[in-house]
């Protein structure tokens, strides 16, 4: 473009305080690893409870995360995606505590029993919801809010607050239990870890009362006088506002309101699909289970933690590479290039386990691997899901993805310890095959949005 359009301080500004949504999203999820020996300790071990009981624990908050997902396109359509945002902060401060003392005013305190363990499952589930709710209505919201010509680069922002809000819990679980006796961080130590997660979620909920709803959702509603105002603080121009909310009203008055399938199904089935690749491809497998992938390959424990911290580093550089190249290439070439990135580290991993080979190869392979998916399915998935959308029906259909994201993701990470059983070879050739495919999928039915505006993608899919 020949000259900027928009008002760059006010945009990046609104788009921070959404992307807090993103942090609270990757450090809820993440905190719960620095605390589950000490949940072991606490309530599995005294009570005689199974590795099963304990594992659905430890992962209690993924079915929040469904949950929220699939609750986030009736939210955000009857309440607007600000109060969405909202209610998120509320879930997240509301678990970050009652985790942190799930005893409060019921039981006695420090006393394990199956009763607490059910009310502490109880309280993860509603972050999880919190989790599942940001996941869907952030991007959705910076997508609503930015201008086409950044709009992959904002969007991209909010994957790189996840990864880094799982940065910043692991150095405050590290924070908390450094120095500290192992009887201290399992009676105490795990409670402020969840309980650290109320002060990002408190700064987010009075952050969101300070942005605006979006001019999408404010036409969609009627509050046109509203939604003038919001673009015009946005593009800086009158008459650019008018021109823009004009466009916008031609597609929100449309007789097909309101039908999920007014614009084919094959929208939403792209929307389901680009969720379902993101997951099958296999990259929580990586991040869940990077310590023990190391091991299984020979690492010593410290040693596998070292090579998780030099993966979250590489996930935080090659995320910043889609920020900065996602409006400049466009989102097909990436995705592509992303696909045959992790089908390379993939299928390499696979080889080197069929063969027993152990060393620095396996390493650089995983790095290959993550680096690839960073820079391209990690952020433009949800860039994606954020835009293809009509205006008509982008809370609901959002919502599908969203809900569809969080169930493959609970398949694949659930079914990856019984398919390393049968063959470690054989897994990570899976997760090789499924990146092939999401290169074919890209490639075929995959439209390029880069430079469009909403309403420019919903004459697509009229045509």
């Amino acid at each position: 473009m020949s000259q900027k359009t928009y008002n760059t301080g006010y945009v990046f500004g609104i788009t921070l305080v959404a992307t807090i949504g993103g942090l609270l999203f990757g450090y809820d999820t993440a905190v719960i690893s620095g605390a589950e020996k000490s949940i072991e300790a606490f309530f599995a071990i005294p009570l005689g409870l199974s590795s099963f009981v304990h594992g659905a624990t430890v992962s209690s908050a993924l079915v929040g995360c469904i949950i929220g997902g699939a609750l986030s396109g009736l939210l955000s359509s009857r309440l607007g995606r600000k109060r969405s945002l909202l209610i998120a902060a509320t879930l997240f401060f509301l678990s970050a505590i009652g985790s942190a003392f799930p005893e409060s005013l019921v039981f006695p305190h420090g006393e394990p029993s199956f009763s607490l363990l059910i009310l502490f499952n109880f309280y993860r589930i509603i972050g999880g919801i919190g989790v599942g709710l940001a996941s869907a209505v952030c991007p959705m919201y910076i997508g609503e809010i930015a201008p086409a010509e950044i709009r992959g680069k904002l969007v991209s922002l909010n994957q790189f607050a996840i990864i880094f809000g799982m940065l910043v819990v692991y150095f405050v679980n590290w924070a908390i239990a450094n120095g500290q006796e192992i009887a201290w961080i399992n009676r105490i130590g795990w409670r402020y870890m969840f309980l650290s997660e109320a002060i990002p979620a408190f700064l987010f909920g009075v952050l969101v009362c300070f942005v605006p709803e979006t001019p999408r959702y404010l036409a969609l509603v009627r509050r046109e006088a509203q939604a003038l105002a919001v673009l015009k603080k946005i593009n800086g121009s009158a008459e650019r506002a008018q021109s823009i909310l004009d466009e916008i009203k031609s597609t929100v008055s449309e007789s097909v309101k309101g039908k999920l399938f007014s614009y084919g199904r094959i929208v939403i089935i792209i929307g389901i699909l680009l969720s379902v690749f993101q997951q099958f491809v296999g990259i929580n497998v990586a991040l869940y289970y990077a310590p023990r992938i190391f091991e299984s390959m020979g690492a010593a424990k410290d040693a596998s933690m070292l090579q998780t911290i030099v993966m979250g580093l590489v996930n935080v550089i090659f995320t910043v590479v889609a920020i900065l190249t996602v409006d400049k290439w466009g989102r097909k070439p990436l995705l592509i290039v992303g696909s045959v990135g992790m089908a390379v580290g993939m299928f390499a991993i696979s080889a080197l386990s069929f063969f027993n080979i152990i060393g620095i190869s396996t390493l650089v392979f995983i790095i290959i691997y993550t680096a690839s998916f960073m820079m391209s399915w990690g952020p433009i998935c949800w860039v994606l899901i954020a835009e293809i959308f009509p205006n008509t029906i982008r809370g609901r259909a959002v919502a599908i993805a969203v809900a569809a994201q969080w169930a493959a993701n609970y398949l694949i990470s659930s079914t990856y310890p019984g398919m390393m059983e049968f063959s470690g070879a054989f897994t990570y050739g899976f997760y090789g095959a499924m990146a092939v495919l999401s290169a074919l999928f890209v490639w075929k039915m995959i439209p390029e949005t880069k430079g469009k505006t909403l309403e420019q993608m919903e004459q697509y899919w009229k045509k």
